[in-house]
């Protein structure tokens, strides 16, 4: 189709509501150390820059940033935790039909996360999800993490040369959208602090119901 676009996502925040199953795991290593845990806003508010930024961020809020053995074996043992744990993560609203449907319409999808490859890949399979996306990019995929453009002109070149657009909900995802000069779709329900009108975005929305016809509105037009 002539306006078939590249469409990378973000995962967390964009497409699945992760932050309980994270404040869970993250609580539960933490106290498997007898160290005391977190409220779930305190760890959604340090949720987007990958595992390792999460415990740094969450080990200096405790005061414990000089012990890199401790930190090495939470961050193992939250991996091998979460990568199994689903119960308290959801798709927002809409996604399946919206994903679905963009596919359908001859979009090529891939995600583009900070979440590492196995818990990315796990995820997508629990949702039924994995079949659309033929490009997956973690955190732990390349030697650099969003907002470092690098992972997300990773995922474009698997794709292929076409127009792109990534859809993210954080400000760490406008980062990487300037850093790699690609017009950003911002999604409002998601891990942000900042207001919206400040990021940049060439598309805003709240509703994933609504994702397919915004795309196909814009496309022409890139």
């Amino acid at each position: 189709m002539a306006d078939a676009l590249n469409l990378v996502f973000d995962l967390d925040g964009t497409l699945i509501d992760s932050a309980p199953q994270i404040h869970a795991a993250v609580n539960s290593v933490f106290a498997a150390k007898g160290l005391s845990g977190f409220s779930q806003e305190t760890v959604r508010g340090f949720i987007g820059n990958g595992v390792e930024v999460l415990f740094d961020r969450l080990l200096a809020f405790k005061g414990l940033t000089h012990d890199a053995d401790l930190q090495a074996e939470l961050v193992g043992n939250f991996v091998r935790l979460y990568e199994e744990a689903f119960d308290l993560t959801a798709l927002y609203p809409g996604v399946s039909t919206a994903v679905s449907d963009l596919a359908a319409a001859g979009h090529h999808l891939a995600i583009c996360t900070n979440k590492p490859e196995g818990p990315t890949h796990a995820v997508l399979r629990h949702f039924g999800l994995e079949k659309f996306f033929t490009v997956v990019v973690g955190g732990d995929t390349l030697p650099r993490r969003k907002p470092d453009p690098a992972p997300l002109l990773s995922a474009i070149s698997a794709l292929g040369p076409r127009q792109t657009i990534f859809i993210g909900d954080s400000e760490v995802d406008a980062e990487t959208a300037r850093a790699a000069d690609v017009p950003l779709a911002l999604f409002t329900r998601g891990y942000r602090r900042t207001a919206p009108e400040d990021l940049s975005a060439k598309l805003i929305f709240d509703d994933h119901a609504a994702l397919p016809r915004l795309i196909a509105h814009l496309a022409p037009r890139l």
